[in-house]
């Protein structure tokens, strides 16, 4: 049975960022807060740990479009081709937000998004979110919780999520309340932006 952990945003625990950084590390699966919706994330370097998300979410882990969760833009360039001034001053303009950029990727991606020709990028205004991967060292791959309520369709409050998920992952986080409303998501990586899923992030950024 899964760990539920609480952490305050405002001021993170340093042991407890530790613990669930320890379980990620582990090949643990983690559901953590964002600043949309509660996500379910695993170290990105971690082969065995992407193949438990991916059957989770039941799909083959090459077809599957996760979100690389980064702290900020400094380890852009692991896993994405250059990009044009006009494309980063977006990203800095957007992020930390709700948004998940889609962007070329290059030849380091982990070798299972290797065949991948674009990667989702994010960086959560969220600081529980942000420390996790700060103390890490390196993305977390991420994917949305959804709910099989079409009514209510993603989970918000962390302890329904906490029994729900429990025999399904290793830790959940009870970070409050979380959003209903997932990212914004935009494709940068042709000429133009493309706005895929209109989200909680203002499009207006463009």
């Amino acid at each position: 049975m899964a760990e539920f952990i609480k952490i305050y945003e405002d001021k993170p625990s340093e042991a407890a960022i530790k613990k669930v950084v320890d379980v990620l590390r582990d090949g643990g699966i983690i559901i953590y807060p964002t600043d949309t919706v509660y996500g379910l994330g695993c170290d990105i370097t971690n082969s065995r740990a992407l193949e438990r998300v991916a059957k989770i979410k039941g799909i083959k882990l090459e077809k599957a479009n996760f979100s690389f969760v980064c702290s900020d833009l400094s380890n852009l360039s692991d896993y994405v081709r250059q990009i044009d001034t006009s494309t980063f001053k977006i990203l800095k303009r957007a992020l930390p937000g709700p948004y998940t950029f889609i962007l070329p990727g290059n030849n380091d991606l982990p070798k299972e998004f290797r065949k991948k020709k674009t990667v989702g990028i994010r960086v959560p205004d969220n600081r529980i979110a942000q420390e996790i991967v700060k103390m890490l060292g390196n993305p977390i791959v991420s994917t949305s919780i959804h709910d099989d309520d079409e009514v209510i369709e993603y989970s918000t409050d962390p302890e329904l999520i906490f029994e729900k998920w429990q025999n399904l992952v290793d830790l959940v986080i009870d970070g409050g309340y979380g959003d209903n409303t997932p990212s914004t998501i935009i494709d940068l990586s042709g000429y133009e932006p493309f706005v895929v899923r209109e989200g909680k992030g203002d499009i207006d950024i463009l």
